[in-house]
């Protein structure tokens, strides 16, 4: 099997796991998912019983490279001061696809450093 071919098959799975064992342990919390591409980041907090978004930040919103870790910081500060003034305190922390390391972990750390709880 060729390599990305491989890497795509593995990064499927671990998002299906991943999603599954965040909406199974969230307690009624609602999920901050993040999404990573190449040139943006972007986290929204989730309510999965509505099924509506209720808090979003991107690195599309503000000026600057959105591909790097500053810029994830950015992003998680956003979200998490966002988050706070609708109310959410708790969140569960959906990560998917991608590994807690890089960008993503920027991101977590930034969100728990604003005050979000996860």
């Amino acid at each position: 099997m060729k390599t990305q071919k491989r890497i795509s098959i593995r990064r499927r799975r671990r998002g299906f796991r991943v999603h599954n064992r965040v909406r199974r342990d969230r307690n009624g919390r609602a999920r901050l998912s993040v999404f990573r591409s190449n040139k943006h980041i972007y986290a929204q907090v989730i309510d999965d019983q509505s099924g509506r978004t209720l808090v979003a930040a991107s690195t599309t919103e503000g000026d600057g490279p959105g591909g790097n870790c500053d810029a994830a910081k950015a992003v998680g500060q956003r979200v998490a001061e966002r988050a706070i003034e609708a109310g959410i305190k708790d969140v569960a922390f959906d990560r998917g696809k991608f590994g807690y390391h890089g960008r993503i972990a920027s991101l977590a750390d930034a969100a728990r450093e604003a005050g979000l709880n996860f």
